[in-house]
């Protein structure tokens, strides 16, 4: 990751890359519904303490998806906004049918 990228769409290409195993875009799947149902629980409960809860939840999913199964360095670390966007923007494109399209046309399959 020695380019800085300046573009989310350019970032979007590298974190697709990032996520290139199968079982690594799983647990983010996993990660990214504890977060949605996280903000459902606190909007529903009133009690914000939901949030920090899916935080941990979701990035501790996504963590052990790049530690364990992927084997390189989560992108958060240096996008954090972007890196947080991207694995919502992955998400729904895999819920719409619409993830190997998009790793298609970034040239990662």
């Amino acid at each position: 990751m020695a380019e800085r990228y300046t573009t989310y769409s350019a970032f979007f290409d590298f974190y697709l890359s990032e996520h290139s195993l199968p079982a690594t875009r799983a647990v983010h799947y996993l990660g990214s519904t504890f977060g949605i149902l996280a903000l459902i629980l606190t909007i529903t409960t009133r009690n914000p303490l939901w949030i920090p809860a899916g935080l941990v939840a979701g990035y501790a999913s996504a963590w052990i998806g790049h530690f364990f199964i992927e084997h390189n360095r989560p992108a958060t670390f240096k996008y954090p906004l972007w890196s947080f966007a991207g694995d919502y923007h992955m998400f729904f494109l895999w819920l719409t049918g619409q993830l190997d399209k998009k790793r298609k046309q970034a040239g990662l399959i």
